[in-house]
């Protein structure tokens, strides 16, 4: 029988005090971040949406300052010497001595990999010096100090009607509403359809998370009904109306629908959180299908997100066989895309150099995926994942693909006998692309499917401009179709913020010759658009011209995107609704189902009318 070392006392005081350090540097991150939460719900009953979006952006990059501040707090104090594999092991045993009775284990436990990832070579990430694995569980925390994850109430008590007046109540917006009777009413009627036939159980009840969930310009009362053995995940959305009070807006029972409302093409959530874990467990019940670093995502940890992600698919590699090649659709100029069929995620390398007529660079094309990671994406860009020094077994590249990365991006590759490591990718969901679903909709002659396609390639743009963004190249190949049929733009080498572009209308020409010239006799400055142009690209096939002109001629139009550019900079921030717009309370009211009205601002017909 083997004997089994009994482990020696821990001795660094260097040790404990990185450790502390460490933890000191979760806990400022932590608790900014939470703050920046809290005034989520300041900025809604102000209606202060501009400092909304300022502060969305701004905590996307908390993160990151607080682990440049921890490495160079712990850079500054000690010598490299001082620093052996003895000492770094200790670090991480004292680390999870501190973990006990924290409230936000998994997020310290990720914010300590961070720091040591910056300190230490990549060959260390996947040894004992980090977790590799939670060394702490996260069932059941509790926060003794303050209110619990989610309220729960029993309408067979109080009645459904008063009860849902309590839930808004609860929350205690200090801002007024409209008509709270009225709005807890057209609930009610909602809730009692979802029920059918069922008779309430003994357990019936509502069960809703203590905090409200912010984004753009609604607040989101998220939670389920349960009766018996069978539960009703529904969300609540808030918005201002014109007279800048509040209402109940509509309420969401579909498990698509609410899927689409926390999908991975929207912003992060701001949503005050003492005990994350405990929001991501009440919401897996809702979004069983999503993984929980999905759902972490959505609740704005993006970094934990990624964490999570990152091992999900080393345990997939590990139970997979088959091989990663190129995916499907046609070549980019910029990037090389390459997929493992059985995983739902693409991975994208940026080219070492690009051919004409691309004029752009490593660098600045890095700031467009930063510049939609720190954006509103309206549910029409896609989340993207960006990684460095990522290996994979090299027995699962084909050799073609492998040839194609030496060949167009040798810089990214580092290559040994067992490994190939990829010094910098981006990880996406996979998606449909959307040139190849229209043609595989027209070959079928399935021309529902073609209608619906062009409508929502539409749709994505305008909303992508309500956003403040010009996709830049507007070609259907840089499109997606998801698994819910939506289409999302996924290729931001290109774009650009709506008010930096110059929309105009092509001059008239002044002769035969302008008229006959192979290049323009006007004068072209580099962000001048001109939206005429772009039928030329996107409308060869009739049938796509006929749905194209039918629901969005004027894209085609400089005066629709001069308009929409002047609403941004007279400060206006648009309505996009993440939920099917004849779902809406005020759309039934005016018996105008399926019309686009906005509760906060002149309607815009433009925006999309379905999801």
């Amino acid at each position: 029988m083997s004997q089994v070392a009994f482990p020696k006392l821990l001795s660094s005081q260097i040790a404990f005090d990185i450790a502390r350090t460490i933890m000191d540097g979760f806990d400022k991150h932590y608790r900014l971040f939470r703050a920046s939460s809290q005034r989520a719900k300041l900025h809604f009953e102000a209606g202060d949406w501009q400092a909304a979006q300022i502060a969305a952006r701004e905590r996307i990059s908390f993160y990151d300052m607080r682990v440049k501040e921890c490495v160079q707090m712990l850079e500054d104090e000690y010598e490299p010497a001082d620093l052996s594999d003895e000492v770094w092991r200790e670090v991480k045993l004292h680390y999870m001595g501190l973990l006990i009775d924290h409230l936000q284990p998994e997020l310290a436990e990720t914010f300590f990999n961070t720091v040591c990832t910056k300190m230490l070579h990549r060959n260390y990430f996947h040894n004992d010096f980090i977790f590799v694995r939670p060394a702490v569980s996260t069932e059941y925390i509790e926060n003794k100090d303050s209110a619990p994850t989610y309220r729960v109430y029993y309408p067979a008590k109080d009645g459904l009607n008063y009860t849902l007046k309590r839930i808004v109540t609860n929350f205690q917006l200090q801002t007024e509403f409209a008509d709270l009777d009225r709005d807890a009413a057209l609930v009610e009627q909602r809730f009692l359809e979802s029920y059918g036939a069922d008779r309430p159980e003994p357990n019936h009840q509502v069960q809703v998370l203590a905090n409200l969930f912010f984004r753009n310009k609604g607040a989101y009362i998220v939670g389920k009904s349960i009766n018996g053995n069978r539960e009703h995940p529904f969300v609540i959305p808030i918005l201002h109306n014109r007279r800048k009070q509040l209402v109940l807006d509509t309420v969401l029972f579909d498990a698509i629908q609410i899927t689409v409302l926390f999908s991975f093409t929207r912003a992060y959530f701001m949503i005050d959180m003492a005990v994350p874990s405990a929001y991501v467990q009440f919401l897996r019940g809702i979004l069983p299908k999503k993984p929980r670093s999905e759902i972490y995502t959505i609740l704005g940890l993006q970094k934990h997100g990624k964490n999570l992600f990152y091992r999900d698919f080393l345990h997939h590699l590990k139970y997979s066989s088959d091989i990663i090649e190129a995916a499907p659709g046609i070549r980019g100029l910029v990037m090389l895309v390459f997929a493992l069929p059985s995983f739902p995620y693409v991975f994208k390398v940026i080219k070492d150099s690009f051919p004409p007529p691309k004029e752009t660079t490593k660098a600045l094309i890095k700031e467009k995926y930063l510049l939609v990671k720190n954006h509103d994406r309206v549910g029409r860009m896609a989340d993207t994942l960006e990684y460095s020094d990522v290996a994979f077994p090299r027995t699962r590249f084909s050799e073609e693909l492998l040839t194609e990365i030496k060949h167009y991006a040798p810089s990214v590759v580092e290559e040994d006998e067992d490994e190939i490591v990829i010094r910098h990718l981006y990880i996406e969901r996979r998606m449909v692309p959307l040139n190849i679903y229209l043609s595989e909709a027209d070959k079928s002659q399935d021309d529902a499917a073609l209608e619906h396609g062009i409508v929502e390639y539409g749709n994505a743009i305008k909303e992508l401009v309500a956003a403040n963004i010009f996709p830049g190249d507007m070609l259907y190949k840089n499109f997606g179709v998801t698994r819910h049929s939506r289409v999302v733009f996924y290729d931001y080498d290109e774009i650009e913020y709506i008010t930096d572009c110059n929309f105009r209308t092509i001059p008239a020409p002044r002769n035969e010759e302008d008229e006959m010239a192979s290049e323009p006799w006007y004068p072209v400055a580099r962000n001048d658009v001109f939206p005429e142009q772009f039928g030329t690209f996107l409308l060869g096939n009739i049938k796509v011209r006929q749905y194209f002109m039918k629901h969005h001629a004027d894209l085609l139009t400089a005066a629709y995107w001069q308009a929409r550019k002047q609403r941004i900079l007279d400060g206006h921030v648009e309505d996009v609704f993440p939920y099917p717009q004849h779902l809406r309370f005020v759309n039934q009211a005016a018996g105008r189902p399926g019309q686009c009205t906005a509760l906060s601002e002149p309607a815009v017909p433009e925006l999309t009318c379905g999801e």
